[in-house]
Order: C-alpha cells, then structure tokens, then sequence
C-alpha cells in the first residue's frame, strides 16, 4: 500500500533501502496481532495487512464554541491544551478537569489560524491571525504580552524548540519570518521564495525550518544562512491546509489534494514514500479504488521519536501509518 521512490538509496543511508509505509488501522501503541485476537473483528486488504475494526472512543471530550483551527499541548503541563478558533478566541483547557475552558483570550480581531506553546518556558504561548497579527501570552494574563504586527494573514506561527525567545510565522505575503521577542520590531529575517501563501512553518533543527505553501511546495531553510536549502516538490497543494509534519531532523510529511499522503526524505527534492487514500463507503467503511477529486488529505502528525506516521483526510477517515 505504499510507493518508495527507487532513488531513496542513492543517497540515505543504506538502512533505509526499500522504506515503505504499511497502513495500518490499529491501536496507537499496539501491534495488529495483538488487536485481532479477541478484540474486534478483522479483515485483509490487498497487501495482505489486517484492518482491525473494533470500536474506539475518545476518553476525554470537550465542546468548543466555534470551528477548531489548531491545537497545542503544553509540553510541560501535560494536562494542558491550548486550541484557536475561527472566533479568533484562543482558549486553554485542562483536560483533567471539566469540559469549561480555564482562560478565553479574544483578542484577535478575525479567525486565528495558530497557536503554539514555547518549548522552554511553559507558561508562553504564541498565536497566529487573519488580522495579520502575531500575539504572545502566557498562562496566568488574560491579555496578550506582546504583539507583532504583520503585513498580511498570519497562516502559521511556532517557537524555536530551543531558543525561546525565537520564534516564525509564515504568511500570505508568501514569506517566512524570524523575530527574536527581545527585539519584536524588526525580524531576524524574512525568507523569501514562495509563490503563494505560505500555510505551515516547522522546525526541522533549531537551525532549520521547513516551510510548506499553497505553490505545492515545501522548502528546507538554513537560518543562519538565511537561505533555501532545498525545495521539495511532488505533491499537489493550491487551494487547501493539508498538513505538515516532521520526524527527528530526517524525515518530513504532508498531505496533498490528490487524497495522497507524501512523506520526504530531507536530501532528496523528490517523495521518498507515498501512501494513497481510498474512497470510503460512507454506509461500509470499505475504501473504493475510485478516485474523488474532491478529497484530500488534511492532517498529518509523526509521533515523536518514531516510524509511526498518523494521517486523516477531507472524509474522516484516519489511518496509522508506519515506517517499516
């Protein structure tokens, strides 16, 4: 269920010969065996993979008052989740305790499109807005600290994973931009080479970042050097948020609007693995080999210091996928 790109290894290293992702719809932390036996009914797809189809619910659910954008856990406070909001509200919750937000903070003027907690100081967070305005607050304010003000829509916005007063934004201008919050007036630098709206910022390194753009393209930025280290394209992205994600300092992700997920390999331009989803029968739940034009994939999420790979489309259907 999985394409590898034959050229993969020409260039990484010679572990990662014939890499291709299995599809795998079963617990998080558990193997296939271990779900078909006794825990739910099974089947076999094409590729001879079991697809467990017991019943799975969540343990904790909240009710928020508009459509949810982005969500951020405090990698400190586990119990901690920060979400955003086409309100433009951005609202912190416990998880641990009742559905009602802890702290509502409605300063954004139009939808929010990103919020992010820092990964060193646990009380600072960080979001995003169609008002073109980047806000940080912390924990225990109602108001925001600090505002940058952007030229265009904020689409994206994350703190440096080890400097934390460095943060970047992408934006609808087509640019990436660096501030350091100790000198908010004028960026570090703004990086410049996208042809549209730029939708996602990660941080593959603390001196790296990819950014993903509505030009479907993804680009490997050195921040020191201020340029693009690389541009990645294969997949299709023109008009939808269709994710990105990255895995260790190697590997990175994304959706695409031809309901494909696209993983690459950070030294090579081309997608190293592709895994494409099926069209759902919505009264089944079996996936139909016709095509939609209308689906694609939407999430994308590697769980941290793994192979496994969690990917979602524009019809509900979420699946495990894992690097093997």
């Amino acid at each position: 269920q999985a394409d590898t790109w034959n050229g993969l290894a020409h260039t990484a290293q010679q572990r990662r010969q014939r890499q291709k992702l299995v599809a795998r719809q079963d617990w998080w932390n558990r193997d296939v065996e271990e779900n078909s036996n006794g825990v739910g009914d099974s089947s076999t797809t094409d590729a001879g993979a079991s697809v467990v189809t017991a019943l799975q619910y969540p343990t904790v659910e909240f009710t928020n008052r508009s459509k949810i954008s982005c969500l951020s856990f405090n990698p400190y406070i586990k119990s901690q989740l920060a979400c955003s909001d086409y309100d433009g509200t951005v609202s912190l919750w416990d998880v641990s305790a009742s559905g009602t937000p802890i702290l509502n903070l409605g300063e954004h003027e139009k939808r929010t499109w990103s919020v992010d907690f820092s990964h060193v100081d646990p009380t600072r967070l960080c979001s995003g807005s169609d008002d073109g305005k980047v806000k940080i607050w912390t924990t225990n304010k109602r108001s925001s600290v600090m505002t940058i003000e952007g030229k265009a829509n904020v689409c994206c916005v994350r703190f440096n994973p080890l400097h934390g007063n460095v943060l970047i934004f992408g934006s609808a201008d087509h640019n990436v931009h660096c501030f350091d919050l100790r000198n908010p007036k004028q960026p570090l630098s703004v990086l410049r080479g996208h042809r549209k709206a730029v939708s996602y910022t990660r941080f593959l390194t603390p001196d790296e970042i990819i950014s993903a753009s509505t030009d479907s393209s993804l680009k490997l930025w050195n921040m020191r050097t201020q340029e693009c280290v690389r541009t990645f394209s294969g997949h299709t992205n023109e008009k939808n948020f269709v994710g990105l994600t990255t895995s260790g300092s190697e590997w990175i992700a994304c959706g695409s609007e031809n309901n494909t997920m696209y993983s690459y390999y950070r030294n090579l331009s081309h997608p190293a693995v592709t895994h494409k989803f099926g069209n759902c029968n919505p009264v089944t739940g079996v996936e139909q080999p016709e095509d939609d034009p209308s689906l694609f994939v939407s999430a994308v999420c590697w769980k941290s210091k793994t192979n496994t790979l969690l990917s979602a489309n524009s019809q509900g259907i979420i699946k495990v996928l894992e690097l093997v």
